[in-house]
């Protein structure tokens, strides 16, 4: 069995509410409502356990909100190894209008994360001798340098395991200086990799294939939206899209599609099937509302549907 470690430095309690119509200066009464735990790595977590994959969970966690994030992790099951911060962990929060089907996020910025608490989720993530994937997903808090990538790298290195960071910004930039196994960007993502503001998805093989040639990656994921995904190595490109369905959330489907990839790989797949699991189990997370991520029963609908195609 292989051992995935995830790990998250910008966490957050994912609240969730549907109204039946977002209306200005109005009292609105929410329809329903969900608080979930978040955070990219968090969610990979999650959705490794949804598809019957274990992980460990290295986070950050502060204050009232951090609890509730770890009992709710305790609750789905997911192991984790909680590092204390004095600041509360932050929180997010996703309203659905019912009538206009749209979805409205709102993102919080985290608080400051001392250097001793960093040196403590090194440490931790030091003591995963068995790890043979560490996946780091998500932001950075405020005020913590793109260098805790590098920190981490050297660290997975000395663990012989494959780096996995699905980042954005300047993060991204820092982190392909690491020689990592695998990257998950989107068009603009990319782009900025390479020094441009935008590609065409014409454009995508080129611009991965120069990522990957000066050591940036092995593999790379591309996520095209309406295009589906691509994923592209050194000698291999495969394409992928889920079959068309009334989307009701976006949160947490590209952590959902780093999950199948996982989840895939850990089954000793081939590039084309890791791709085609994880646009699968993307698909699956925008079936729900809220956070609740992928489902394993619609990840493999998703797939043989995929497969036969």
């Amino acid at each position: 069995m292989q051992h995935i470690v995830t790990i998250t430095l910008n966490p957050a309690l994912d609240k969730s509410i549907s109204v039946p119509e977002l209306v200005p200066e109005k009292k609105l009464r929410a329809l329903s409502s969900k608080v979930e735990p978040g955070g990219g790595g968090i969610n990979i977590s999650r959705g490794l356990k949804k598809l019957g994959v274990d992980s460990e969970a290295i986070i950050l966690s502060g204050g009232y909100t951090g609890k509730t994030l770890e009992a709710l992790l305790k609750k789905e099951g997911v192991k984790f190894t909680a590092i204390e911060t004095e600041n509360d962990t932050r929180e997010n929060f996703v309203v659905f209008d019912e009538d206009k089907k749209l979805q409205y996020r709102f993102g919080m910025p985290g608080e400051t994360v001392s250097e001793k608490e960093l040196g403590l989720l090194m440490q931790a993530i030091g003591n995963c001798h068995h790890a043979d994937y560490v996946v780091v997903s998500g932001s950075l808090p405020s005020g913590t340098s793109v260098a805790v990538f590098h920190e981490i790298a050297i660290i997975a290195s000395q663990l012989n395991a494959k780096l996995i960071i699905d980042t954005s910004g300047d993060g991204l930039k820092a982190a392909v200086k690491e020689g990592l196994f695998l990257i998950k960007p989107n068009l603009r993502e990319l782009a900025s990799l390479v020094g441009k503001e935008w590609i065409d998805v014409a454009d995508v093989v080129p611009t991965a294939r120069q990522v990957i040639e000066s050591g940036g990656c092995k593999a790379m994921a591309v996520s095209m939206g309406s295009d589906g995904a691509m994923l592209i190595t050194e000698d291999e490109v495969y394409r992928a899209c889920a079959p068309k369905a009334e989307v009701l959330s976006t949160v947490g489907a590209g952590d959902s599609m780093v999950a199948g990839m996982l989840a895939a790989l850990t089954k000793g797949w081939g590039w084309k099937e890791v791709l085609q699991y994880g646009v699968a189990a993307g698909s699956a997370a925008t079936l729900h509302k809220g956070t609740e991520l992928c489902k394993l029963e619609d990840t493999e609908r998703i797939f043989e549907q995929m497969k036969q195609n």
